[in-house]
């Protein structure tokens, strides 16, 4: 098992991740592991643990790392939107189908302010975005 380890644990919280290098370099064949340093994925800091110098191996694997995670995230939010989208259609069809008059009461009013607000800003930026084609 050890043999197949990679030199990089990346433990990740909720804005991004504590680094640390692995190692099985010592007599009891058992996995080291030191923090090296903690990663922002959002700003892209990178802050070295204590007094830690890190390598350029170990920039290389953080931005490697950071990288990845970043256009993992990024693929998540589109997908998170998209399954909103199935959402609103499936609310559609129970509103239109199963929804009684009461449910319909209590839901319409924050859904209709919610679908207007985000109908206004889609309708506010999509003009944004032609206007910036046209010039």
């Amino acid at each position: 098992m050890t043999a197949d380890l990679p030199d990089y644990y990346f433990r990740v919280r909720e804005n991004g991740a504590a680094v640390f290098r692995l190692g099985t370099e010592n007599r009891q064949r058992r996995i080291d592991m030191e923090e090296i340093a903690t990663v922002n994925v959002k700003n892209g800091n990178v802050k070295p643990h204590g007094e830690v110098k890190l390598t350029a191996a170990d920039r290389a694997a953080i931005e490697s790392w950071l990288a990845a995670r970043q256009a993992q995230l990024a693929a998540r939010e589109v997908d998170d939107i998209l399954r909103t989208v199935d959402h609103l259609n499936l609310t559609t069809q129970w509103a239109q189908s199963r929804a009684t008059d009461a449910q319909l009461d209590a839901v319409t009013d924050a859904l209709l302010l919610a679908m207007h607000d985000l109908r206004s800003m889609l309708v506010r930026r999509k003009a944004d975005r032609l206007g910036k084609g046209e010039s």
